[in-house]
């Protein structure tokens, strides 16, 4: 069942939220998971209307630029009332986890997200784009200020590499941050935009020479687990939550255009070592990240759940 919502920057996650709550105290299932914290306080109306609710709180919006000082208040309320609202609350990440436990005292259970392993089938797909494969860095994400844009292609265009850096990704709204950075960007860097074609994507992963991350709030991100499955050499920025996920299967760096750029021009200089963590980075994916454990951990929280059990964390 799809449900409508007010498609806006602000309105979109409480207008649906509200909606698919409204559902299900009408239709009483016997558990309803929300995700985002923001619909914390929809969790706990159904809870009121004898459902069972689990709710995965995402990431840490209170602290992304990209909202007004009111919709971060709003984000840390939630956050702070999670835990009274849902019967079980989930967390993404270790590290998510002991915030919450430290900032709001707050328990949850750890469930990660999971990715499908994938291998290129049809480079001319990037060729057409104007790349050659295995001569670009890449990233895709939406570029909005907590994802660092700007750092890292100040960092590429201050390096001497003879390589592109294409970027995936857009803002469903007009956005002065994203002109500027275009204007900052010289012609290595190629914008593609926002892309719906999902084997494109996996195309523009399987090809690139490196992928530059640069995610800075939030726990598991799903297009770092994307990037480690289709075999990307990872540069992340240094945050708990990037060297939970990455372990020793990546590169990272701090919040410094300086060291970015150096960290660049070693990797173009070395493809041994980029072949090194191509190699093993699907392994990461392997041991921790699969969509059968994700799944086996749902399903175990939510029969625990509907018998009453506290599920143990390790």
């Amino acid at each position: 069942v799809y449900l409508p919502s007010v498609d806006t920057k602000n309105l979109s996650t409480l207008t649906h939220g509200l909606a698919c709550a409204l559902h299900a105290m009408t239709r009483r299932p016997h558990i309803a998971l929300f995700v985002n914290v923001a619909t914390a306080p929809f969790s706990r109306l159904v809870r009121l209307a004898g459902v069972k609710t689990v709710l995965n709180v995402d990431g840490m919006e209170w602290l992304r630029p990209k909202w007004s000082p009111l919709g971060r208040r709003y984000f840390r309320f939630c956050a702070r009332i999670a835990g009274s609202c849902a019967d079980r609350v989930v967390t993404d990440a270790a590290a998510m986890r002991e915030i919450y436990l430290r900032e709001f005292s707050t328990d949850s259970e750890v469930i990660a997200y999971g990715a499908d392993l994938a291998y290129p089938r049809d480079p001319d797909r990037v060729r057409r784009l104007g790349l050659e494969p295995g001569r670009y860095f890449f990233t895709a994400c939406r570029l909005v200020p907590d994802n660092n844009v700007d750092l890292m292609v100040r960092a590429f265009c201050a390096t001497s590499v003879r390589m592109r850096y294409a970027i995936a990704g857009g803002t469903p709204y007009r956005s002065t941050y994203v002109e500027k950075l275009k204007r900052s960007a010289d012609d290595r860097v190629l914008f593609l935009g926002h892309i719906d074609d999902q084997e494109l994507i996996r195309e523009l992963h399987c090809n690139a020479y490196g992928y530059l991350h640069g995610h800075e709030f939030g726990g598991t991100n799903p297009t770092l687990l994307k990037a480690l499955a289709c075999g990307n050499c990872v540069l992340a920025l240094d945050t708990p939550f990037n060297r939970e996920v990455i372990g020793k299967y990546g590169i990272f760096f701090p919040k410094d255009a300086q060291r970015l750029r150096l960290e660049i021009e070693a990797l173009a200089a070395e493809p041994q070592k980029k072949e090194r963590f191509s190699s093993s980075a699907r392994e990461r994916i392997r041991e921790r990240y699969t969509w059968d454990l994700v799944a086996d951990q749902y399903e175990l929280l939510f029969r625990d759940l509907a018998k009453g059990k506290k599920v143990q964390q390790d």
